[in-house]
């Protein structure tokens, strides 16, 4: 049941409204005096939506100071309930003064039916969306501050419900041993959320040891994933050890691993099933203790379908899968990222923000670094405006443009690329965001041949 409190001394309007408001299902409250309805106010605040208060109440008084005064306690003990103003003989300036200073609203006596229920409607029903916010809202604070007390977030910014839902699960994962893959587009934060889970793991005082996958060329990934003796490969001059022995008692975070040639996954689950492997070129086995993190942009149960990439490796990396969503659809973080990266050294002018919040971030959370760096300095200390920001400065080329709207890019897109720089696969590569050596390794995996 709503409840509206009807504050004034004239008992035949305090029928009246009563009446008026029982007909539509709210239950009324009375009092005659501002010391009464306070007191009301007091034993019943809980239940109170609404409070309908008369602007005099002595007799030959018409200035409206008892009413100012009523609204003013009113709002100094409850700064949230709505309150109608009711005006008879008090000047109209002083209503309109108190609209000003936070009055929900205003009627003249007589009033009308139909205008007063249709405002008292109006406000119970924002009241109870705000009460739902404002609910929503508290439960979400308690959420972060419960995982605040339980997790090290080193320092991590965030205000979207996707990234607070993304930690909790990560909170759960980080105290077991299970393998994490984490699956999100270029530039999301995977690493950082590695690092995370890392950071409240068992493992967090061992070292946290992070590899791209797709960086390396083909043939040096088992090197620099199992270490290599002296004379192994051209140029092996010396024996050293790999990323597995480098992260023993830690973490090994394996970047783009769906970039991983085959022969190297059957190496990697065979270190994932025993913690044995031997050194490119050595015969010794060796053991390391290592919790292993991946990460991929690309979809692997698809690459699992089409035969590059082994299936049983798949379920024994993504025991526990963490999944970020694209800053696209987390918009509560893109205003609370920029003002982060800007760190004080320049402020946001109301239309930057507008631009910031309209932008499709493609490149995601690096994307948005980089362009606050670039803000931050054209401002030069001064506000930030969207011309600042560069968003729409230039149409993306052909290259770009493929690379922008698909995280692994697909055969088209490589074609696409390879076409506009004219065939030359490092300046392809460079509009791709990859090193040359994943570009070969795509267009083999697609059958495409060596333009050279």
């Amino acid at each position: 049941m709503r409840h509206v409190l009807i504050i004034d001394d004239n008992a035949g309007v305090r029928e009246a409204l009563a009446l008026l408001l029982s007909l539509h299902d709210i239950e009324p409250l009375l009092a005659e005096s501002p010391a009464q309805g306070l007191a009301l106010l007091a034993r019943h605040s809980p239940a109170v939506d609404l409070v309908i208060q008369d602007m005099n109440f002595s007799a030959d008084t018409t200035s409206g100071a008892e009413g100012a005064a009523l609204f003013r306690a009113i709002r100094a003990q409850h700064p949230d309930l709505p309150v109608i103003l009711l005006t008879a003989w008090t000047r109209l300036e002083a209503a309109v003064e108190l609209v000003k200073a936070g009055a929900a609203d205003y009627l003249a006596k007589p009033w009308d039916d139909h205008k007063l229920v249709a405002t008292v409607e109006n406000l119970l029903e924002l009241g109870e969306s705000n009460r739902a916010l404002s609910q929503a809202r508290q439960a979400r604070q308690a959420r972060r501050a419960q995982l605040s007390q339980g997790l090290d977030l080193a320092g991590l910014v965030f205000a979207s419900d996707a990234m607070l839902n993304t930690l909790e699960l990560a909170a759960q994962v980080a105290r077991t041993e299970l393998p994490v893959l984490i699956s999100g587009p270029n530039g999301s934060g995977k690493e950082r959320l590695a690092a995370i889970v890392h950071a409240n793991s068992a493992q967090r005082h061992g070292p946290f040891v992070a590899l791209n996958c797709g960086a390396l060329p083909a043939d040096l990934i088992e090197a620099e994933l199992f270490g290599s003796d002296s004379g192994a490969y051209t140029g092996a001059h010396k024996a050293r050890e790999g990323r597995f022995e480098a992260a023993d008692g830690g973490t090994l975070f394996l970047d783009e691993i769906g970039t991983l040639p085959l022969a190297g996954q059957v190496k990697l689950l065979r270190v994932l099933e025993t913690g044995r492997f031997e050194r490119l070129g050595s015969s010794r086995t060796r053991s390391s203790k290592v919790r292993v993190i991946s990460a991929t942009n690309a979809e692997l149960k698809a690459m699992v379908a089409a035969g590059s990439f082994r299936e049983d490796l798949f379920y024994r990396l993504n025991v526990f899968e963490l999944r970020l969503a694209p800053l696209a659809e987390r918009r509560e973080d893109i205003l609370v990222l920029a003002e982060h990266f800007l760190a004080g050294a320049a402020t946001l002018s109301e239309a930057a923000r507008e631009a910031l919040l309209a932008h499709r971030w493609p490149g995601n959370v690096r994307e948005l670094k980089n362009v606050m760096a670039r803000a931050g300095l054209l401002a030069a200390g001064a506000s930030i405006q969207p011309h600042h920001l560069g968003l729409q400065a230039a149409a993306p080329s052909a290259a770009s443009a493929a690379h922008r709207s698909l995280d692994e890019p697909s055969r088209e897109a490589v074609q696409a690329a390879l076409q506009a720089a004219g065939g030359v696969v490092s300046r392809a590569a460079q509009a791709l965001g990859l090193s040359r050596q994943a570009l070969y390794r795509r267009m083999e995996r697609y059958g495409m041949a060596d333009p050279a």
